[in-house]
């Protein structure tokens, strides 16, 4: 089955389905697209006309052809479970996706590149400075719901990992200081040292600058 996976080298969300194609072993086409200002891909026809939203990632097999991460890593979780991102048990499994969609739904939208470009472009305000508020606020809950490790919930990665070790790698880019978040912190460290996290990294992309 051929997997193809339309991203960018620095885009967290391709990041992390990225990784979860990794943990499980599948073999995937990487397809750069770039959003870099002045190129901006994802708005030429070609794309448009696969993904219509205009965004990354999009991902592709013999199955489905859809956009959307957190969409994409349900549909490789029951398509692929020989490798699952999910713990069997509660009430551990349900933390796992309550931590995951903290950063999918309120951090990682806030601190987008089109929601940065609109603060300073439309706003005039600090769109760097406004990430890293929402960051914040939202690391502060993650440091309390994580668990004791030494991944984010127990002794294996989950899909927690494979959200959070891309919200950190943001972080880091905007200069967000992590002291306060030791636990998230050590999670990401452990993540790190899987091959699985590594390839997918920014800086292992084909089209990384």
């Amino acid at each position: 089955m051929a997997i193809k996976l339309y991203g960018y080298w620095r885009s967290s969300a391709a990041y992390r389905v990225r990784i979860a194609l990794n943990l499980k072993g599948l073999a995937f086409e990487n397809i750069p697209v770039s959003l870099a200002p002045g190129v901006s891909e994802q708005r030429g026809e070609d794309y448009r006309s696969r993904n219509p939203q205009m965004l990354v990632p999009f991902f592709e097999d013999d199955t489905v052809s859809i956009g959307q991460s957190m969409a994409i890593l349900d549909y490789l979780d029951e398509s692929y479970p020989e490798v699952p991102m999910l713990p069997t048990r509660e009430p551990t499994r349900s933390n796992v996706r309550a931590f995951a969609n903290i950063i999918a739904c309120d951090i990682h939208p806030l601190q987008n590149l089109r929601v940065q470009r609109y603060v300073k472009d439309k706003l005039d305000g600090d769109g760097a400075r406004w990430a890293a508020y929402w960051m914040s606020e939202g690391f502060k809950a993650l440091e309390e719901l994580i668990g004791d490790g030494p991944y984010a919930f127990g002794q294996q990665a989950t899909l927690a990992d494979a959200l959070l070790v891309p919200q950190l790698y943001n972080a880091r880019r905007l200069g967000l200081a992590l002291d306060a978040y030791p636990k998230l912190v050590a999670a990401d460290k452990q993540c790190n040292e899987l091959e699985a996290f590594r390839q997918a990294a920014p800086e292992a992309q084909p089209d990384a600058t």
